[in-house]
């Protein structure tokens, strides 16, 4: 009779176990780095806003009375405003003509 050659039921559960051990490692890693990802976009966004907002007031000497007034016009967002990664709506401030950052 030859000898068999294969995987023991203990080898494979060796195995299951170490990658178990991998995701419980990579996962929170991943998601966490998906979380921070969002934010710097987020970030980036409020930044963009800004200066398209300093953009109007330099084309028509006054602050837009609306963030829509930036957003919605093709001159300062051609293919449509920035929206955030976390469907958190931006407001525009009268009093500072700037977007906020909000923190997630």
């Amino acid at each position: 009779m030859g000898t068999r050659k294969g995987f023991t039921l203990v080898e494979l559960m060796v195995v299951v176990l170490i990658l178990g051990a991998l995701a419980a490692i990579a996962i929170p890693r991943i998601t966490a780095g998906a979380h921070t990802a969002k934010v710097n976009a987020c970030k980036t966004n409020v930044d963009l806003i800004n200066s398209q907002i300093e953009l109007y007031y330099a084309n028509n000497g006054a602050w837009p009375s609306q963030l829509t007034d930036v957003t919605v016009n093709t001159d300062y967002f051609p293919d449509g405003a920035p929206a955030c990664p976390f469907g958190t709506v931006y407001i525009y401030s009268s009093t500072t003509h700037r977007v906020s950052d909000h923190s997630h």
